[in-house]
């Protein structure tokens, strides 16, 4: 007769299997997408039983209207990087075609190259290239979402913060009022909040999200941005997670996690501002 303790393991491991994922998502962005999903997100979902496979079609601070174009086009313009089974790829001189159609991707992101993300005007093509890329994918329930980036530090000096007064306040805004204004009217109701969940890591814990003004940082940074995606994608709360990098303390995951949680809250329940 098998013994309880090992009756309940199985009921407990079986459980565990029937619930578990596979979930595909693939980004088209620029270096904004590779801090949020190259690193720590497949870690952070396989802590709690499910996996992902990530893509991210990459191009240096890309735009929507240079996505578009190559979409297009098929220019070969793209690292396709992607992570599978925790392996880590690269694959240069990929068109965009091409890298939508290598899954049956179960999410795809858009996102605005920085400077442009709280600029109204810059989103003009986003609705073409959101009908353009849901004709090239394969997964008849493919799901669309917006990544919300975030601002900028309120020490970065680039021309880039220069439309927004170099005010990472103002910036916020404008980026909060893109997603409001445009977004619905193309029909993305679906939003990563990273750029909540970074307002929120400044909040708690000060200049600490980014590595140069603008690209977050190796730690905390990103791995705010990678629990958030892993909430939003999994539909699990992140805040408990096990899993947390070497060099980031027990007590500074859970803040990143917490952020990230209430980034997700805030955003579904229409909620934008921090402070």
């Amino acid at each position: 007769m098998m013994r309880r303790p090992a009756v309940l393991f199985l009921a407990l491991f079986l459980t565990l299997c029937l619930d578990a994922r596979v979930i595909k998502v693939l980004a088209i962005g620029n270096s904004f997408s590779q801090d949020a999903v190259e690193q720590y997100l497949y870690e952070l979902a396989a802590a709690q039983g499910d996996s992902l496979v990530i893509g991210n079609a990459y191009i240096p601070g890309c735009t929507i209207d240079r996505h578009y174009n190559n979409l297009m086009t098929g220019k070969a313009d793209y690292e396709y990087r992607k992570v599978v089974g925790g392996i880590r790829s690269n694959h240069p001189k990929r068109d965009l075609r091409s890298i939508i159609r290598d899954e049956q991707w179960d999410v795809v992101t858009l996102q605005q190259a920085s400077p442009l993300s709280g600029i109204l005007t810059s989103y003009a093509n986003l609705a073409q290239l959101k009908r353009l890329v849901q004709s090239y994918t394969t997964n008849l329930h493919v799901r669309f979402a917006w990544h919300m980036t975030w601002a900028y530090a309120d020490d970065f000096e680039s021309d880039n913060f220069k439309a927004y007064g170099y005010d990472q306040r103002r910036m916020y805004d404008a980026i909060v009022s893109a997603v409001r204004q445009v977004l619905p009217a193309v029909g993305l109701t679906s939003v990563i909040p990273s750029g909540i969940a970074i307002q929120l890591l400044r909040y708690r814990l000060g200049n600490v999200a980014n590595r140069d003004g603008y690209h977050l940082s190796y730690d905390l940074g990103r791995y705010t941005a990678a629990c958030t995606w892993c909430e939003f994608l999994t539909g699990r709360i992140v805040d408990g997670n096990p899993y947390r990098p070497e060099s980031i303390t027990d007590e500074d995951a859970q803040v990143c996690q917490l952020c990230a949680n209430e980034a997700c809250c805030m955003q579904q329940a229409g909620l934008y501002y921090v402070f």
